[in-house]
């Protein structure tokens, strides 16, 4: 049986992909990054092994030793934890000493051509997730009313020049003022933020970086996010068509609909 690698991270990703791959008849080894991934995912895989943030070579002698060639990234890492509990070895230190940049698509482009220069092809994860993504138009909840699609379209256009600055990928707004950018404390706590200045009604709008990179680091939401939003009373949820992966699909829209929570799929 053919083998694929996955570099696992936070959150329900790693195991939608896992999941699916093994649908598609590939066995599937993980390496998963400690503090970040649940210990549940090896009950879904072939094997596990933990690391830590920044332990490129470890990762890479994984693989070679299980044969893997084709490799996965799934999953987010904490930017506050990747400033704090980073261990880089030498493969990284070498990643890092020809960056002149180590923003999040810079560094990720390395570290997946550094795997590739020993022989594993760093992958999309949708190619094995496509009826996850985001499609396009009213998903669940309430119709927008025009205020709320004048605010979609001011999130859209601020997320997009969030994305080319390499900043974040989510944008709060509320009657035409914007109220939160998402940075290093990531999205539940940008629209936390958001909601404290802005109170409830607010639109959130989560949006790919203008020439993303497909292979890592795409928006993700489920769940938890419409239970951050139910927290502050935010309203709208505006997700980027074919470039945003939905976590628990069904879940997410029913509780949409239940919260009276609107979802849109937006180009």
């Amino acid at each position: 049986m053919e083998r694929i690698g996955l570099i696992a991270g936070n959150g329900r990703l790693p195991f939608l992909f896992a999941r699916a791959a093994r649908e598609q008849g590939l066995e599937v080894v993980v390496v998963a990054h400690r503090g970040e991934v649940d210990p549940a995912l090896a009950a879904e895989v072939a094997s596990l092994t933990w690391v830590r943030l920044g332990q490129v070579d470890r990762i890479l002698k994984t693989f070679r030793a299980a044969g893997v060639t084709r490799a996965a990234m799934a999953g987010g890492i904490g930017r506050v934890r990747a400033f704090t509990e980073a261990r880089p070895d030498l493969g990284a230190l070498r990643i890092l000493a020809r960056l002149r940049s180590v923003r999040d698509d810079a560094l990720l482009r390395a570290v997946a051509g550094y795997f590739e220069s020993h022989g594993i092809t760093i992958v999309a994860p949708t190619d094995w997730l496509a009826q996850a993504l985001c499609p396009e138009g009213h998903l669940a909840g309430p119709r927008l009313s025009p205020a709320q699609e004048k605010d979609v379209a001011l999130g859209r256009e601020v997320a997009t020049l969030l994305g080319q600055a390499d900043v974040g990928q989510t944008v709060v707004v509320r009657d035409g003022h914007v109220l939160a950018l998402e940075a290093v404390e990531g999205t539940d706590e940008a629209i936390r933020r958001g909601g404290k200045y802005g109170g409830s009604g607010a639109v959130v709008v989560k949006r790919c970086k203008p020439g993303q990179d497909l292979r890592f680091d795409l928006p993700a939401v489920g769940p938890r996010t419409l239970a951050v939003m139910r927290e502050v009373g935010a309203t709208v949820l505006a997700l980027e068509v074919g470039k945003t992966v939905l976590l628990d699909a069904p879940e997410l829209f029913q509780e949409a609909d239940t919260a009276g929570i609107s979802v849109v799929g937006i180009s």
